[in-house]
């Protein structure tokens, strides 16, 4: 393996574009071929990203491919994770890693059996603002905390993916999409979690899709689009997660962790960037002093600017491979990760509590000297 990880892309979709963006400015990785079962839209992303286009079966047998990205759809990534590691090639991939424990355990074995490493995203709680968050936290500033709220909330995917189905199937869903950035974040920032409890429903059979070119057409709803659920941390603290499709307008902000001490709102676990606020006993709010922390610089235009640094995830995984130490987005957490989530849906289905059998330690801070070193 040379000094920089050769990355091949799987599935040429949507996603792809952001990581093909961003990858180039990261040490430590370089992606030199992509894949998908459309051999034109591979070739589509090669030409516009000056890499080589190869079908899935040959890139997974290129012997100069070391890490595959894995950008599939969701119900792809566990079979296409599988068979890269079974290659003897290091994972990374898109959220969900997969959507069952039973695969995730089948995953982690193969990935022991051949020395390889699996990662996943998001590893937007990398990002400046919620690293500040979480240096807040550790500094003791608001104390212990006791409890939370998290939020996600809009009236879905169809208004805007030009493809939208598998958001509504099984494996799809408000929790296993967009839940992830907040649980990875929770994780971050307070650590695991011990058990669920969650009422979920299903508030429209069919969503009609309003976005191009498909506009008009009907897609079935095949899993829960409004979860409301109840996480109690190992540290005895609880938080409550809302994550719903079914929502036109809100006033919640999106993430609001409460200590002995005071509060911390926290923004969009989506993005990188954004600003914190604290509270002292007083509950009056002030933006905590800004930090040169570079993930969290606006870089990207997005109905504004935002601070987009996807694939920090990526290249803190190549540095720990090259550095022999432990991954932030790394497998277990990933995977407690998955069982929270589909545990959460579990409860929705049954109505019970349900203990969380996987744990995890907290990710390792990231602050602004070892985020810069990760940039070229």
């Amino acid at each position: 393996m040379t000094d920089k990880l050769r990355i091949g892309v799987m599935g040429c979709g949507n996603i792809s574009t952001t990581y093909f963006k961003f990858a180039p400015l990261f040490k430590g990785v370089e992606i030199t071929a992509c894949a998908d079962l459309n051999h034109e839209m591979a070739k589509t992303r090669a030409e516009e990203y000056g890499v080589k286009a190869m079908k899935p079966a040959e890139l997974l047998a290129n012997k100069n491919i070391d890490l595959v990205l894995n950008l599939t759809v969701p119900n792809a990534h566990f079979g296409v994770s599988l068979a890269s590691v079974k290659a003897g090639k290091h994972v990374y991939s898109e959220k969900p890693l997969v959507l069952s424990m039973k695969d995730g355990t089948t995953l982690k074995k193969a990935a022991d059996a051949k020395e390889v490493r699996v990662g996943c995203a998001p590893d937007t709680f990398l990002g400046g603002a919620h690293q500040r968050a979480r240096k807040a936290i550790d500094d003791g500033l608001i104390g212990k905390i006791t409890s939370g709220t998290a939020i996600v909330m809009s009236h879905g995917m169809e208004h805007w993916h030009p493809n939208p189905d598998f958001f509504f199937k099984p494996g799809g869903g408000p929790i296993l999409d967009l839940g992830p950035y907040y649980i990875a974040n929770l994780i971050n920032l307070i650590g695991p979690v011990r058990r669920v409890v969650a009422l979920t429903s299903i508030a429209q059979k069919f969503r009609t899709i309003t976005s191009q070119p498909r506009a008009g057409l009907k897609i079935p709803v095949k899993t829960p689009t409004n979860i409301q659920a109840l996480l109690e941390f190992a540290n005895g603290a609880t938080v409550s997660l809302i994550a719903s499709w079914d929502v036109w307008a809100h006033r919640h902000s999106h993430m609001e962790l409460f200590g002995t001490e005071g509060s911390l709102y926290v923004p969009d676990p989506n993005f990188f960037g954004g600003e914190v606020l604290s509270t002292k006993r007083n509950g009056e709010a002030e933006a905590l002093p800004a930090w040169d922390h570079p993930f969290g610089i606006p870089n990207q235009d997005n109905d504004g600017l935002v601070a987009n640094y996807r694939a920090a995830g990526l290249a803190d995984m190549a540095a720990a491979i090259k550095g022999k130490r432990d991954t932030r987005c790394s497998l277990d957490r990933t995977l407690h990760g998955v069982e929270v989530m589909t545990s959460i849906l579990s409860s929705g289905a049954t109505g019970k509590f349900i203990a969380v059998k996987t744990t995890c330690t907290r990710p390792k801070a990231l602050g602004p000297d070892e985020a810069r070193a990760l940039l070229k």
